[in-house]
């Protein structure tokens, strides 16, 4: 299968390029990404526990799922896509807001995103693809912000930045 390729984009999410994924880690080069937040009825976040063979950010806690968009697949569409592939359901999107992220990590690759933050219902239980999710649960927003304070480390960069930063807009 051939590598996955992501958007290079300028600071204002203009495509200026495709790359590898893994070459565009590497150098540390900004591109397009989504992050997908699905809440229930009780506005609790359903979190997915990484896989533990991700490459990097391996079993930690994160939003619904997240990944990058194809060339030319829209922000809603990728989102859509992942989700199936990810946690094996689908549902509405909206868009919300945007923001840019620079993340390095221990393995010598460095998340540099323009990511956008999409946000969804739905009150099911997913179908876990074992490759990308180790596990899910549903929290509340104020016990994730107590729980990021505790335990940092079990949390992905992207997911403490949103909180941090952007939490007023999932």
């Amino acid at each position: 299968m051939p590598e996955e390729m992501v958007v290079l984009v300028n600071e204002n999410d203009e495509k200026i390029g495709l790359m590898p994924k893994q070459e565009a880690h590497e150098k540390a080069l900004l591109h397009r990404a989504f992050s997908v937040f699905v809440f229930n009825d009780k506005n609790e976040l359903m979190l997915q526990q990484r896989a533990f063979d991700k490459y990097h950010s391996p079993g930690l806690w994160t939003n619904t799922c997240c990944s990058h968009q194809r060339d030319g697949e829209s922000n809603i569409e990728a989102g859509k896509r992942r989700l199936q592939e990810e946690m094996g359901f689908v549902t509405g999107l909206k868009e919300t807001i945007s923001f840019i992220y620079k993340a390095p990590f221990d393995n010598g690759l460095t998340e540099h995103e323009f990511d956008h933050i999409l946000t969804g219902h739905f009150n099911g239980v997913p179908i876990l693809n074992p490759e990308e999710v180790a596990n899910w649960k549903w929290m509340t927003i104020s016990d994730i912000k107590k729980d990021i304070v505790l335990n940092p480390q079990s949390y992905t960069a992207w997911f403490k930045i949103i909180f941090d930063k952007y939490q007023e807009h999932i």
